[in-house]
């Protein structure tokens, strides 16, 4: 019989999620899993779950959250056996959309006993995780505007989220009338590169901003490499341009945006640097120092996913 950790705090995301976490826990145990129910008090409270969990040997980690809290998961887990899995109820849950699992929503109260029960069918893949600083992360690793806009609105109350998409568009255009952009020094893999840009975006899957923009089409999780991302500009116009760009899957063509894959890399500026990781603010003192490291997380995903996620098919 499979053994998991299923974890939830019932202060977090958009929607109370201790009766839906038991919901979820019962369809994980109609496929043959024994379910450790956990509630837990704060992030740090889940990273130290997820470590107990892998230290156990125990096959999974269902966190019930968003991105976030997929984050604090992963630190918990990375270099173990213990697959993470993910039952979205969070604001934007970009890696659920990711994998093609559906978010808890207003009108889908059923989403994480549909995500259980996928998820419940599903096999084990091994994916690469960065590490920002020794913070490991999943998705992304941003300096520039979307950190700052991050540090500017977070952290959020429980209603504010049910307005995520509003308020984060909102804030872009506010904010985006502020910043400048800034001076960064990089060197990826060895090459080096200097420039005054809006943004720079570690990727390391297909899907951006909420995962409104596809932001690397062909991105995959156990290449042995992340993707840079260097966005030019210095005003408002060419924010929006970008924003557009982004939107419509222009980027890619933009002579304002520069792609790097690499494996090693540091940010430096002259300015501080706002961070952000998986989406959460982080606070930084010097240079990002950003490494992949190959396919060092479990994670379970779906037969059926709406990207190709793996070099590997098989």
């Amino acid at each position: 019989m499979r053994q998991a950790y299923l974890v939830y705090n019932p202060a977090a995301g958009r929607y109370p999620s201790g009766l839906l976490a038991e919901r979820a826990a019962q369809v994980l145990r109609r496929h043959g899993w024994e379910i450790k129910l956990e509630q837990t008090h704060d992030g740090e409270h889940i990273t130290r779950l997820a470590h107990q969990a892998s230290q156990e040997g125990w096959d999974a980690f269902f966190v019930v959250g968003g991105d976030g809290s997929i984050n604090l998961a992963i630190n918990g887990l990375v270099g173990s056996q213990t697959a993470l899995g993910v039952l979205p109820a969070g604001t934007a849950n970009v890696w659920a959309q990711e994998l093609g699992l559906p978010g808890l929503t207003w009108t889908r109260w059923m989403a994480l006993e549909e995500s259980a029960e996928r998820l419940a069918g599903g096999e084990v893949r091994q994916v690469d995780v960065g590490f920002c600083n020794n913070r490991a992360f999943l998705l992304w690793a941003g300096v520039g505007l979307d950190a700052f806009i991050v540090h500017r609105i977070e952290p959020r109350g429980r209603w504010e989220k049910h307005f995520a998409a509003v308020q984060y568009a909102a804030s872009a255009v506010w904010n985006a009338g502020f910043w400048r952009g800034q001076n960064l020094r990089v060197s990826a893999d060895g090459q080096e590169v200097t420039g005054h840009y809006l943004l720079a975006l570690v990727s390391n899957i297909h899907l951006y901003a909420g995962g409104l923009a596809e932001l690397t089409p062909d991105a995959r999780l156990d290449d042995n490499l992340m993707d840079l991302w260097l966005f030019e500009g210095d005003t408002m116009g060419d924010t929006v341009q970008i924003a557009w760009d982004l939107w419509s899957g222009r980027h890619t063509q933009s002579d304002q945006v520069i792609r790097y894959p690499f494996r090693s890399l540091t940010i430096e500026s002259d300015a501080p640097l706002y961070m952000q990781v998986d989406g959460e603010p982080v606070l930084n003192t010097g240079p990002a120092e950003i490494e992949v490291r190959p396919k060092l997380l479990n994670v379970l995903v779906p037969r059926q996913t709406p990207h190709l996620l793996f070099s590997n098919t098989s």
